[in-house]
């Protein structure tokens, strides 16, 4: 089981949410935040020319994923979130230990669904 974290830009929400409704993936959880990475709060305008700017909204993305979905789910948030552009984002994948399910009791593999 692991936990795939993604931080994408927020007007990519929609985008990576359809890619992961199609491919099966509907149980997430998504987090307004904010910060800044490599680029530091700058970003690109038309002309390609850096602009100032501080911490920025983004959107966090964490699902848990069955082993064999990682991939997939990894690729979908790509093809919704990725503009080419600096900024696109982030995603980490982590080890996750163990999973309940709070209303049935269920573990593991079970309780991701």
């Amino acid at each position: 089981m692991k936990i795939v974290v993604a931080i994408v830009q927020s007007d990519k929400l929609k985008d990576v949410r359809d890619a992961l409704i199609d491919i099966k993936v509907g149980k997430i959880t998504v987090s307004n935040v904010i910060g800044c990475g490599a680029q530091a709060g700058k970003v690109e305008d038309d002309e390609g020319k850096p602009t100032g700017g501080d911490l920025m909204g983004r959107v966090r993305f964490e699902i848990a994923v069955n082993d064999d979905y990682v991939k997939p789910t990894v690729l979908a948030i790509i093809k919704g979130a990725r503009t080419g552009n600096i900024g696109d984002g982030k995603i980490f994948v982590m080890p996750l230990d163990e999973c309940i399910r709070i209303r049935t009791g269920e573990m593991g593999r079970l309780a991701i669904g």
